[in-house]
């Protein structure tokens, strides 16, 4: 295995990652958890960009399709007690270091969100962590997932006009886990919560219903998918409760995911999470904020799943794999320690 970090920057509760296609070529966004900075870098980590100075709270970052260089981003979601007053931005570049940040809808404590398309139409789903709170850590009020057309013209957007969201699924307590999953030429998410995890899929036909399946009753912080066997079958690796430590593998059984197997080590407060195929292997890179507070790499090798350690005391909480030419390149925000760090792995 060789995995080598090639640049770091500072900054503080380091969060978010997504990818940006701008002036012709591929960057990556990172935001911060707290008040503070959205960045943009090229994909070999050298600073480009500040998107704004805040006020952060960003949870989730996507490009509106088609685009050079808008996207949408969560704004003021600070942590799972501070979040009410969370909402959906949209990001224009106007200039180097200038862009229009403002608000599409107000989505009191919405954690993730995406852009799904399908049918010829792209739509918004955007996923509450809970809907309401009396005291710190009240879970009581459970969250929602909520969708919307995007709309083609996103100028007339604003908060006196905001996007409308429609409920297609309530009841779902700590709704905290999202994954796209792109297969057979479609688009489909997996949400995760204490009631299980869930497959959404977007209308086949503009004007259509959306359809939510329940893929496992199984309580599930965050998910990620790959053929990590090498069987043709893809598994599903799960991080196990909310912001647990436990970490599971399920695979299709009889037309079911059932847990084939758990990991005997604990990994305190996991949390990020990526699926990809790295070296010609499918891979889910991992962190955990706790503890040991790993960058690991979950494959299998001869005849049973292991985790190989890339870093170590750093505290990831959202990673990325991305192609940097005939490189692997992985970015991780290692928000324990305020660090935004750029890997090449070479080998696993």
């Amino acid at each position: 295995m060789k995995i080598t970090k090639k640049k770091t920057h500072e900054l503080e509760k380091c969060y978010s990652i997504s990818p940006l296609y701008y002036n012709g070529k591929e960057h990556l966004l990172i935001a911060a958890e707290k008040v503070n900075k959205c960045l943009l870098f090229d994909l070999d980590g050298n600073l480009e960009e500040t998107v704004w100075d805040g006020p952060g709270g960003t949870m989730s970052m996507v490009q509106v399709p088609g685009s050079n260089g808008e996207f949408l981003a969560t704004h003021q979601f600070y942590s799972p007690n501070d979040s009410k007053n969370a909402k959906i931005v949209l990001a224009s570049p106007k200039g180097k270091d200038d862009w229009d940040v403002r608000t599409l809808a107000h989505l009191p404590f919405l954690h993730r969100f995406d852009i799904l398309t399908a049918g010829g139409a792209h739509y918004i789903i955007a996923c509450t962590l809970k809907s309401g709170h009396e005291y710190k850590e009240d879970w009581t009020s459970p969250g929602k997932i909520q969708v919307c057309e995007l709309p083609e013209d996103l100028s007339e957007v604003c908060e006196e006009n905001p996007l409308q969201f429609t409920a297609i699924k309530s009841g779902l307590f700590r709704n905290h886990g999202y994954c796209r999953v792109e297969e057979g030429g479609k688009m489909w998410a997996a949400v995760a919560s204490d009631n299980g995890i869930f497959k959404v899929s977007p209308p086949d036909k503009k004007g259509g219903e959306w359809t939510v399946e329940m893929m496992t009753e199984d309580a599930a912080s965050d998910v990620a998918f790959g053929d990590l066997d090498g069987d043709g079958v893809t598994e599903m690796l799960v991080m196990t409760p909310f912001h647990g430590d436990i970490i599971k593998i399920y695979k299709p059984v009889d037309g079911k995911y059932a847990c084939i197997y758990t990991f005997p080590e604990k990994y305190e407060f996991a949390h990020g999470i990526w699926g990809a195929e790295i070296c010609g292997k499918d891979v889910v890179i991992v962190g955990h904020r706790k503890g040991k507070r790993d960058l690991l790499a979950c494959m299998y090798e001869e005849g049973r799943y292991v985790m190989k350690t890339l870093d170590s005391d750093v505290g990831p909480a959202n990673v990325r794999v991305y192609a940097k030419g005939d490189k692997t390149g992985l970015v991780s925000t290692n928000r324990e320690i305020d660090e935004i760090a750029f890997y090449e792995i070479e080998s696993l």
